[in-house]
């Protein structure tokens, strides 16, 4: 079980006790909810509509999460540990390297991280604990599934976690305003032609370096 589903509190409100099983699935339920509704509202999606998607009443939802803050905190939290769930499946189930690598990125597209990003706004303490070993799990999992593709031959070896990322974040940016309705219905079509650019031999040298995690945190992309 993921320290988010445990129910981890976040920051100065130190460790939750263990949630009862009814709790604890209301906690899930609006943590699901409200990373649906920010991918389709934003980080400033009211906490009532977010209630009213979980199935709870406001009284609930205030229960386990103080403010927007602390919920944003636990979305990034799921997030993060769904896409390392992803890239871990992906290494254990599929055989061959490089398609694991296929099934993650097609899997992580899923979660939507491109128009969660937002939700790491500077109200966020990015260097929280929690998020730290988050990001730490995400890493080592990306890297092992992008380590065995390399390993077998398959992946170039001028990208890192952080070039794979960027790509996966901004073909899940929601554009600006409404004006490509549909836009979704591209994106593993797209994804699959960035996966083939991936595979040896390549066919130009990239400019610039390989981009880590770290990288990405650094610039705040």
């Amino acid at each position: 079980m993921t320290a988010v589903a445990a129910g981890a509190k976040s920051g100065k409100q130190g460790q939750q006790p263990r949630l009862r099983a009814d709790a604890l699935r209301n906690r899930e339920r609006i943590i699901a909810a409200a990373r649906e509704t920010m991918v389709e509202f934003g980080a400033e999606v009211p906490l009532d509509e977010i209630a009213r998607r979980a199935g709870v009443g406001n009284a609930t939802l205030y229960r386990h999460f103080a403010d927007r803050l602390e919920l944003i905190h636990h979305v990034t939290l799921s997030v993060m540990s769904r896409t390392a769930d992803r890239a871990e499946s992906a290494l254990a189930e599929e055989t061959d390297a490089f398609q694991a690598l296929r099934g993650f990125v097609h899997a992580a597209v899923e979660e939507r991280i491109g128009a969660l990003c937002p939700l790491l706004s500077d109200g966020i303490d990015r260097d929280h604990p929690d998020l730290l070993a988050a990001r730490e799990r995400l890493k080592a999992a990306v890297e092992a599934v992008m380590g065995a593709a390399r390993d077998s031959g398959q992946l170039r070896t001028d990208i890192a976690v952080g070039d794979l990322m960027v790509a996966v974040t901004q073909l899940t940016r929601p554009l600006p305003g409404s004006s490509c309705p549909g836009f979704d219905q591209f994106v593993h079509r797209h994804l699959q032609l960035f996966l083939d650019g991936l595979q040896t031999p390549a066919r130009s040298e990239l400019p610039g370096a390989a981009a880590t995690l770290d990288d990405l945190r650094q610039r705040r992309l």
